[in-house]
């Protein structure tokens, strides 16, 4: 027989269930609530905002050291324009192949100077015996003087050869090194000098070609200086300008076969500032540089696409005549400055 439960131990057993329940569950205990509503988005403080049609970035002391912001004064001037050249680094195993046949035919010209002096003294001695010397020892005494004096005329010959044709290849500056063996030509096969070829764009011709110019290592695009050696024979192929030949030191990072920009200061000055090429930034094809417009503000500026340059600086007109320009930052004012953009773009889609 079954005794009957108290009334109480229903409730105790529903309790019980429920502590047993795992804890994700317990929601089904819980009374249903209304959700309130979601927190505010906050978005991160921008510091651009468009001032007089522009967009203007504002820092802080604080925050212009904190992202690196450098600036300059720079004054409005006349600068020297710089010519924009392609350069070409030159295989020089021509030049070494040359040098070494002119060593190798000047030897041989020693060689038969040296035969047809002996072979001409005893041509000499032979006719001067007179009746004492038989015909034989007369014949075979000129016989051999004539055949020097044949090898002697070949091995100058050969000589003028070699060296005419260093100087077609070559011009006559790299030629008369090839023959007389100069430092130049020692440097270059050394390899402590590589040969540079710069041809101008066509139809550009200056009066006279610069003795100093510059190339660009890549890819740090850091400038070189070139010095002038004299016009080139030819042209580059790919572009049919004036070529002149120049030389880099063989530390420059340059090798034998690489192509490079290079800069030839021209013959006339443009006024504008002069803005250091590490102070420009590229955006939506463009080019770019930072300028101060008021106390720690900067607003973009835009470079143009046929901004003359001069001693690796592009040169912009229309400027004050003191502007502040930022020289290192540029990149993070842009990114502030898209921040502001993409925060306002944003809020209108949420509208």
């Amino acid at each position: 027989m079954t005794l009957p439960r108290p009334r109480g131990a229903s409730r105790v057993l529903l309790g019980l269930a429920l502590l047993a329940l795992p804890a994700g569950a317990a929601w089904l205990a819980a009374p249903w609530r209304p959700a309130g509503p979601a927190a505010p988005v906050r978005l991160a403080p921008t510091r651009a905002a468009v001032e007089e049609g522009r967009t203007v970035v504002r820092l802080t002391p604080a925050e212009r050291r904190r992202i690196g912001i450098e600036t300059a004064t720079l004054r409005a001037g006349a600068h020297r324009e710089e010519r924009q050249a392609y350069g070409a680094i030159l295989d020089l195993a021509r030049v070494t192949e040359l040098t070494n046949a002119y060593a190798a035919a000047k030897a041989q010209l020693q060689t038969a100077q040296a035969r047809i002096e002996v072979s001409r003294s005893a041509f000499q001695r032979a006719k001067a015996l007179g009746p004492y010397a038989t015909a034989v020892q007369v014949e075979t005494s000129e016989g051999a003087y004539r055949t020097d004096e044949a090898s002697l005329a070949s091995a100058e010959s050969q000589l003028r050869t070699l060296a005419a044709t260093a100087q077609q290849e070559w011009g006559p500056v790299i030629g008369r090194a090839i023959v007389g063996r100069s430092d130049l030509v020692t440097r270059l096969i050394e390899r402590e000098r590589f040969l540079v070829q710069v041809t101008l764009p066509p139809g550009e011709a200056p009066a006279a070609a610069p003795a100093v110019a510059y190339a660009e290592v890549p890819p740090q695009s850091a400038r070189v200086p070139l010095a002038y050696v004299s016009p080139a024979t030819r042209t580059d192929q790919r572009i049919q300008g004036l070529s002149y030949f120049y030389t880099v030191a063989g530390t420059s990072g340059f090798l034998p076969g690489m192509s490079t920009l290079a800069f030839l200061p021209a013959d006339r000055a443009v006024e504008g500032v002069a803005v250091p090429e590490e102070a420009v930034v590229h955006w939506q094809g463009g080019a770019w540089f930072y300028r101060g417009v008021g106390p720690d503000a900067f607003a973009r500026h835009p470079l143009g696409p046929d901004a003359p340059m001069s001693a690796d600086a592009f040169v912009v007109a229309g400027l004050p005549g003191e502007t502040e320009i930022v020289l290192k930052g540029a990149q993070a004012l842009l990114s502030e400055e898209m921040k502001s953009q993409l925060q306002v773009s944003g809020g209108a889609d949420d509208d």
